[in-house]
């Protein structure tokens, strides 16, 4: 039962996360990235600073300007500028679909910097996944689109953080990271307007997308720990792809937008490149 509640929970969560792309590409259709940021990380922050404070935990901690943190928020200012830029820039499917790589660049990246054991299996199924993102991504070919890059970005920004918070002391809990990582979107997103298109006006229907992307985002992360607390790990963990199946049915419906055959091509090497990658580690964690 408790398995059934993690799949359930991992499953809104990535439901979540879809619903909040969709809000800020939707916004970012009217007003520039950088306020999009701006208003994204002040409403994330709040609501992580005040969940921080509710168990008691102060924001100010010293602990919070450590090497690691400081790089799990260089990894979250490059993941930001990446993906919100991709999915405003390129499909949306096609930008969840690269993101999709992230696990398996943060095994690369394990095994280069700290010396993870990999074997030839996982070396071989992360070739493959990176394949896959060259389909979706195409460079050279007529389909190319300059702007997917910046999903690459975004799996560089995101896989850099997911390796240094391994490196975050313990006393820090996901509550202050959270916030501080949504607190850095702030002046990231005033240095992007300062050297881009200025604010536009907002509208209240704009201030209900991004309301829609700041409660989505919240909700999800929350769904997350939860499912991950709930459930086991390797139950949980490949639910996570539904969030590219969440994102093809929204890119269809909202924005009218039709993948095809090479990207969905890449989009399942990649998935399958992944799971096969997860089973590999949680085998050899078994084995130990």
């Amino acid at each position: 039962m408790e398995n059934l509640r993690g799949i359930i929970m991992m499953t809104a969560a990535m439901a979540g996360f879809a619903l909040e792309d969709m809000f800020i590409k939707l916004s970012t259709a009217h007003i520039p990235v950088g306020q999009v940021m701006i208003i994204l990380g002040f409403g994330g922050a709040m609501i992580f600073f005040l969940l921080a404070r509710r168990h008691g935990l102060s924001l100010l901690a010293p602990d919070l300007f450590k090497p690691a943190v400081l790089l799990r928020n260089l990894g979250e200012v490059l993941a930001a500028i990446g993906f919100l830029s991709a999915i405003t820039l390129t499909p949306l499917a096609s930008a969840s679909a690269i993101i999709q790589a992230t696990p398996l660049v943060v095994t690369l990246g394990a095994a280069l910097f700290f010396k993870a054991d990999v074997g030839w299996r996982r070396w071989t199924a992360i070739s493959v996944g990176l394949f896959g993102v060259l389909l979706v991504i195409r460079p050279g070919m007529a389909g190319f689109q300059p702007a997917s890059l910046f999903a690459v970005l975004a799996v560089v920004g995101l896989s850099l953080r997911d390796l240094a918070v391994r490196r975050v002391p313990r006393s820090i809990s996901s509550l202050q990271l959270a916030a501080y990582g949504f607190g850095v979107l702030i002046p990231l997103g005033i240095v992007i307007l300062l050297i881009g298109p200025g604010p536009a006006p907002m509208t209240g229907q704009l201030w209900l997308y991004l309301l829609g992307a700041s409660v989505m985002g919240a909700a999800g992360y929350y769904a997350v720990v939860e499912a991950t607390r709930l459930g086991d790990v390797a139950v949980v963990t490949p639910f996570r792809y539904f969030r590219l199946l969440f994102a093809l049915v929204i890119g269809l419906a909202v924005f009218r937008e039709t993948p095809d055959v090479m990207t969905l091509t890449g989009a399942a090497i990649i998935i399958g490149s992944g799971l096969y990658t997860f089973m590999r580690e949680r085998r050899g964690f078994r084995q130990r």
